[in-house]
């Protein structure tokens, strides 16, 4: 199966929010607010310097998607680009669209001499997520990720 992969378009929120939406609630079993993720890709998009999405396109339906956005590392003097909101519709699952994805975001990583790694948070009972990225050549750091909400 072939696979187009390419930046994301303003014309692509609403599927994008939708796979969000799917995200939520197929890993953490959480409901989100449809127009604020909506909102939320909306703005995104509108400000690359915050990150940006790929997507998957089989013929021309998305298929599948990521988000990166940056952190930077003082200890290497360089960027992390993080990986996330990582979806690909059940009808293309275990096909390569991830991999093809991560391989494409890999290969502009390393043409970018600011970027120091990729980087990615997962749910830590999602084995099926693990087992692809540690197969893509990535591995848990030692660190875990905590976080507060604030209204």
């Amino acid at each position: 199966m072939s696979f187009a992969i390419r930046p994301a378009t303003p014309a692509d929120a609403q599927r994008i929010a939708e796979f969000n939406r799917r995200l939520a609630e197929e890993t953490e079993s959480k409901h989100l607010d449809t127009p604020t993720v909506l909102s939320g890709v909306q703005a995104l998009l509108d400000a690359p310097e915050h990150g940006r999405y790929y997507v998957v396109e089989s013929g021309d339906v998305l298929v599948g998607q990521l988000l990166l956005t940056y952190e930077w590392s003082d200890w290497r003097n360089g960027r992390f680009w993080w990986i996330q909101s990582v979806y690909v519709a059940p009808s293309h699952r275990r096909q390569g669209v991830f991999s093809a994805l991560y391989r494409h975001v890999e290969a502009l990583a390393r043409q970018d001499p600011a970027v120091c790694g990729l980087r990615l948070y997962v749910e830590e009972h999602n084995a099926n997520a693990l087992d692809t990225y540690r197969s893509l050549g990535m591995h848990p750091t030692g660190y875990h990720v905590l976080e507060i909400e604030l209204d």
